[in-house]
């Protein structure tokens, strides 16, 4: 199994909408063409907020990303924020819509909450990663967290933090050595019924030495 890895191109938007999609189960919780609609957002908002991107490619389809910022190197592009804000609108044109975007504005305040309890100042923050289901468990998503080791080493960064929860594979930051600092529970109501999620923020010390595993 050869994997490319490559930058991030606009072209990939839609795979990975849909990755995004089907990772977090969007179509659980609305129909599915505010489903789409959720993914677009989410997605777009990660393209506001990193310097480093890589895209796994196999056999000419993209089936993962990994997004890092460099804190205080980060520019967004105007484009990318422009096509933030027109899926936020396209997203609360609709009832349902409107409703279930409470659900991100929640996540997003558990998030400020989390990194509000580090004390720790961090070089950088890991946006996004996400690996299509029908490549898990074959090594591409270890390679997508190396190469961001890489670019942190090669950038001189110290530390990076990551948001995580428990509709993720959280384990696999574990694995790769990063530390579990501080979680939080909170209940959502979804189609009328309790879901309770415990949401989570890691760090990872870089210790600007790292070698490539060749295993």
């Amino acid at each position: 199994m050869e994997i490319k890895l490559r930058e991030y191109q606009n072209q990939d938007f839609n795979e990975l909408v849909n990755i995004v999609r089907e990772t977090w189960q969007y179509d659980k919780v609305c129909n599915s063409k505010t489903a789409n609609k959720l993914a677009q957002v989410f997605l777009s908002s990660c393209l506001t907020n990193y310097t480093f991107s890589q895209v796994a490619v196999l056999k000419d389809k993209v089936v993962g990303i990994i997004l890092a910022k460099d804190i205080k190197q980060h520019k967004c592009p105007f484009k990318n924020r422009i096509k933030q804000l027109l899926a936020i609108l396209s997203l609360y044109l609709t009832k349902e819509g409107r409703k279930v975007s409470k659900i991100f504005a929640d996540v997003s305040q558990i998030d400020k909450q989390l990194l509000k309890n580090c004390t720790t100042p961090y070089s950088a923050e890991l946006s996004l990663f996400v690996v299509s289901s029908t490549c898990r468990n074959t090594g591409i998503g270890k390679v997508l967290f190396q190469s961001v080791i890489e670019y942190m080493n090669r950038q001189k960064l110290n530390n990076f933090y990551l948001f995580t929860d428990t509709s993720c594979n959280y384990g696999f930051y574990e694995h790769q050595g990063m530390i579990r600092r501080y979680e939080k529970e909170h209940n959502f109501i979804v189609n009328n019924q309790l879901t309770k999620m415990n949401f989570f923020i890691y760090d990872y010390l870089c210790n600007n030495t790292y070698k490539k595993d060749k295993s």
